[in-house]
């Protein structure tokens, strides 16, 4: 059973903080051309935003938030440039997890995370452990993820799970199997960098978020940048299917379970 409500399947609570946001940190290479640095130089400055970020949704109580910190898609990219990313996964992940730790954050990483060097799985694993307690706030990063790829795994793992329901599996059937089962569905989903689409990032659980785009590249997308995407979000009508008038009635959730809040397994 999923842990957390669907928002095609009930109404879920809603608040001025978002719970979960979900962010495609684009433009690290992009920032760094403009200054006649070499690209990798965007990606470490990236590193330090990230850091930035982590600290503001503590402050301004977010419970969960999504990174995509490599796609599918990026393996395409210059052999130069993806050594060098992994070097840095693995540089950010031992600089980063006491502190994380220290601050109540829980690091988890989604993702076909086998296609990564042996020695970078086990630190993954060792810092989704270490911090494992944690429950200040939840920090996904997806790398090596695919929003297409989520669906299959889950589609494969539900099949194997419930054969004898074939033909009539349901919504519910597939939602535990998805890589992030563990997590309400973003509220509000931010795009640095002036791009306007969601890359293949969390086809299923965008279904019902706000977006947000914006031009400033990931390297410069500071508090003030965070609190404009905040803003942005309160200013919107989260009707999930209702009208407007229903939201002026105070019209209630359809049912007790769809509140968008964990259910007990």
């Amino acid at each position: 059973m999923a842990l957390f409500a669907s928002s095609t399947r009930g109404v879920p609570a809603t608040s001025a903080v978002p719970r979960h946001v979900a962010i495609i940190m684009d433009g690290n290479g992009r920032w760094a051309r403009k200054r006649l640095l070499p690209r990798f130089a965007g990606h470490h400055r990236g590193v330090e935003t990230v850091r930035a970020t982590v600290k503001t949704c503590l402050e301004r109580g977010v419970e969960f938030l999504t990174l995509f910190a490599f796609s599918s898609e990026n393996w395409r990219r210059p052999q130069e440039e993806v050594s060098l990313l992994m070097q840095l996964f693995v540089r950010a992940l031992k600089d980063e997890v006491s502190k994380l730790h220290r601050n109540g954050v829980r690091l988890r990483v989604i993702g076909d995370l086998s296609r990564f060097d042996v020695d970078l799985q086990a630190l993954i694993r060792s810092s989704e452990e270490r911090t494992a307690g944690n429950t200040r706030l939840i920090l996904t990063v997806a790398a090596n993820y695919g929003g297409r790829w989520d669906i299959l795994q889950a589609v494969n793992r539900m099949v194997l799970s419930e054969p004898e329901k074939s033909g009539e599996w349901a919504e519910s059937d597939l939602a535990p199997h998805l890589a992030m089962s563990y997590a309400p569905e973003p509220d509000l989903f931010i795009r640095t960098g002036g791009e306007q689409r969601i890359s293949n990032f969390l086809l299923w659980q965008l279904a019902y978020s706000e977006f947000y785009f914006t031009e400033m590249l990931w390297p410069e997308f500071d508090a003030a940048a965070f609190d404009a995407a905040l803003a942005s979000f309160q200013k919107r009508e989260r009707r999930f299917g209702r009208t407007s008038e229903q939201l002026v009635d105070g019209s209630p959730a359809t049912s007790a379970a769809a509140t968008g809040r964990r259910i007990d397994a």
